[in-house]
């Protein structure tokens, strides 16, 4: 099943609260997904859920790893739908990117665009959502990480990614807990910065975490441990629904990369 058949089975059944949770409900109480995304009339039986989702389950309760997948393509929702509008514009190269970071079939694309105008319109803040999934990930940097690069795939997609759009990444950083350094390094895998924005290639030596000062045997094992950490297999077993993993691989590329500049350069 892809993710948006697991999406439409958690609209139906998954329960937990906060923003995330009230945009789930909103997809349950217009529409989901079946098996072959096709929309299914339905409305939410509130009932089946005491309290409503501000009062549902949070981070406290053991999820499998179809329900992290669900929460995390939900995130990137949210928060791209959001970030679409923070240089003031929503083009459609973004929202077109939005749709290919998920390789959304031709069959599901008007679902999914229905659930990106859904969060689009939502009146919740961004900060919201990323506080959220810094909770319900807390224990997962590496997929709050992943986050962040899907976000950057979308914020590029016009060929730039812009000032605001940049300072909106930089503060949903912050609120997933990472330090200017670790995202100087994920920036570095999607360009340098330039005038308040982002393009162009980025230093190797961010990207791969460490300084032209650093021996070559400790670069290499700072290298290894991050193909390691980002093979797919790696990805999908934290929570990253496979339809991410064209953007896995490009960070993977990315990695390669850097890696030998570095060693063309150390000779």
């Amino acid at each position: 099943m892809s993710i948006w058949g697991k999406i439409g089975g958690a609209a139906a059944g998954m329960t937990f609260g906060g923003p995330l949770g009230a945009l789930l409900g909103a997809v349950a109480g217009h529409y989901f997904f079946d098996k072959d995304g096709a929309e299914i009339n339905h409305t939410h039986n509130k009932t089946a859920h005491p309290g409503g989702w501000a009062n549902a389950k949070t981070s406290n309760w053991s999820r499998t790893q179809p329900e992290d997948s669900v929460i995390f393509t939900m995130g990137i929702i949210a928060l791209g739908a959001k970030m679409a509008k923070a240089d003031g514009v929503v083009t459609s190269d973004e929202v077109a990117a939005f749709k290919q970071v998920f390789k959304v079939p031709d069959a599901e694309a008007a679902n999914v665009g229905k659930l990106y105008n859904v969060a689009k319109q939502d009146i919740a803040g961004y900060e919201a959502y990323a506080k959220q999934l810094a909770d319900l990930f807390r224990n997962k940097r590496a997929t709050l990480e992943d986050v962040i690069d899907g976000l950057f795939h979308i914020a590029k997609a016009d060929g730039v990614i812009h000032p605001k759009e940049v300072e909106f990444l930089t503060n949903v950083a912050q609120i997933f807990g990472f330090s200017q350094d670790e995202f100087d390094r994920i920036v570095a895998r999607h360009g340098s910065m330039n005038n308040g924005g982002v393009s162009g290639e980025g230093d190797p030596y961010k990207i791969l975490g460490v300084t032209r000062k650093t021996d070559f045997s400790d670069i290499k094992k700072a290298y290894r441990k991050l193909v390691m950490e980002n093979h797919p297999d790696k990805l999908m077993a934290r929570g990253v629904p496979e339809e991410f993993i064209e953007i896995a691989n490009e960070k993977l590329a990315r990695i390669n990369a850097a890696f030998d500049k570095i060693e063309k350069e150390k000779g």
